[in-house]
């Protein structure tokens, strides 16, 4: 059966709900600071990874998120790589070019959208055996612990969003350009957005957690002020 087509207005419904829905409800789920008797290393970077890839999606799954952050746009060289012939021809028009990689940049934001639960669900049950030295560390220190563990994961979500949006692109100005893209493997093409998505969602995560351990104060949350406020 062929994978239904998602309205916009309902992806842009469910992008809004987002924060609550995969993140908030699910992952911020954790003990209150006045729960503790102690100090917890561990849940004061679980709660850093928690905030920080919240701040991500939220950013990137916003209306045209990808498209309108200059950190996070997609090129035609990150995802056709450097390619001559048609690709060339074709997106040497500006008007098609630009209708192009916002459909990319779109499609992107759907695999982020797949991504942004597992994401969640991986913070919320990892284990940090070393905690101190994730907080101790350099600025992306826990994104790159996170990243490290989960490995392909979010390759293996987002491909099979990305390829099969991919192949229902339905747009009048596309429509004849991708006809003339019959040359082109999209399942490389869908493979290299991915793994330019992937990329995208951990440097925003990665940022997000540098600005919260900068000024852990803007986040008013007691458990990151303990843990990086006097640093």
């Amino acid at each position: 059966m062929d994978k239904a087509v998602t309205p916009p207005d309902t992806i842009a419904s469910r992008r809004r709900f987002l924060g609550l829905a995969a993140l908030g409800a699910g992952a911020l789920a954790l003990p209150g600071c006045a729960s503790y008797g102690g100090f917890s290393y561990t849940e004061a970077i679980r709660r850093l990874l928690t905030i920080a890839s919240q701040d991500a999606f939220d950013q990137l799954l916003a209306p045209n998120g990808f498209y309108d952050t200059q950190l996070a746009r997609l090129t035609a060289d990150d995802v056709f790589g450097a390619r001559s012939g048609a690709v060339a021809t074709i997106l040497g028009s500006p008007l098609i070019r630009d209708r192009m990689l916002r459909e990319f940049n779109r499609v992107a934001a759907e695999g982020a959208y797949r991504a942004a639960p597992v994401v969640a669900d991986t913070i919320r049950v990892i284990g940090f055996q070393n905690a101190v030295a994730l907080i101790t560390g350099g600025p992306t220190a826990a994104t790159s612990f996170l990243r490290q563990n989960m490995g392909q994961q979010l390759i293996e979500v987002m491909l099979p969003e990305i390829g099969d949006a991919l192949q229902v692109i339905n747009d009048p100005v596309l429509g004849p350009a991708l006809s003339e893209l019959a040359g082109v493997n999209l399942s490389g093409v869908a493979t290299s957005l991915t793994r330019n998505t992937e990329e995208v969602i951990w440097n925003a995560i990665g940022r997000a957690e540098t600005a919260i351990r900068d000024d852990p104060y803007a986040t008013d949350d007691p458990l990151l002020i303990g843990a990086f406020g006097l640093r």
